[in-house]
């Protein structure tokens, strides 16, 4: 998963402080400027991009990526709401399973504690 913003360092920091994220790799560009960072999302990678546009605000169900979900016990799930007021974001809504943020960039982040269920391997 990858997401463009202006600020790569502002961007990954929210969410290695307020989602615990551990950083994998930094990359510069020709100039020696930070390009990306990319952060560890158990199994998978969340790439923080370096681009020139600005944010584009998504509302609700949009064609595209509109949501980043994260998977979460209900015990952490009042912490980690703690953590993103913490980091400046405000909880925009709740559900009975899952909490709806943004990050610094307005992008729609789900702390979700919703039982998945097991798919046969």
């Amino acid at each position: 998963m990858a997401l463009g913003t202006q600020d790569v360092g502002k961007l990954a920091h929210f969410y290695c402080t307020a989602l615990e994220l551990t950083e994998l790799a930094r990359h510069d560009d020709e100039a020696g400027e930070l390009r990306s960072v990319w952060l560890d999302l158990g199994g998978s990678v969340l790439m923080i991009e370096h681009t020139q546009e600005s944010p584009r605000r998504v509302e609700g169900i949009g064609a595209g990526p509109f949501l980043i979900a994260f998977a979460v016990s209900a015990e952490e799930r009042t912490r980690f709401e703690q953590r993103l007021t913490d980091a400046g974001s405000s909880i925009e809504s709740r559900s009975n399973w899952t909490s709806y943020t943004r990050d610094p960039d307005g992008n729609r982040i789900a702390i979700s504690c919703y039982a998945l269920p097991l798919v046969n391997a």
